[in-house]
């Protein structure tokens, strides 16, 4: 069973996982890192990367089905609307024993506050998009994200 991250763990991901600036082709090189870690691990998952509602990368590996890419809007909603991961608001609802799916108010067909969603934050400009991957556990998901986003922007 894979530990959870904490909040503080998951605010500081996202505070220091920050772009310079995300294009076109930043989006496509994330991706198709993200999709080879994938591959290598051999993970059934979906992947989307959007800048601004507009979606720059989308893949799915043997295994992965539409009901995935279904997650992959719910779970990108989600950081569109909070500015934070889907795993972060989710955790947040848990530790203060509330229920995202009826404490947001919010359409569960719509928004899903799962694991593997994460934002496009640039500096000096914010949360511009989001990367998700969907077909693990949620907090796999969320962690293959992460781990792929360190080593993108650590070889920056």
């Amino acid at each position: 069973m894979t530990t959870r991250p904490t909040l503080d763990e998951l605010a500081v991901q996202e505070s220091t996982l920050v772009f310079d600036r995300f294009d076109e082709d930043t989006a496509w090189e994330l991706g198709r890192a993200l999709r080879e870690a994938a591959r290598a691990a051999g993970h059934p998952v979906a992947i989307s990367i959007r800048r601004n509602g507009q979606r720059l990368f989308h893949t799915a590996l043997p295994g992965a089905s539409a009901d995935n890419d279904g997650w992959l809007e719910r779970k990108s909603a989600v950081v569109d609307r909070y500015g934070q991961s889907s795993l972060r608001v989710g955790e947040g609802f848990r530790a203060n024993d509330k229920s995202f799916e009826v404490d947001s108010r919010l359409d569960p067909r719509a928004y899903a506050a799962h694991g593997g969603a994460f934002p496009v934050n640039v500096r000096d400009v914010g949360c511009v998009g989001t990367i998700a991957v969907s077909g693990l556990p949620q907090v796999e998901d969320h962690r293959l994200v992460v781990e792929v986003l360190e080593a993108f922007l650590g070889g920056r």
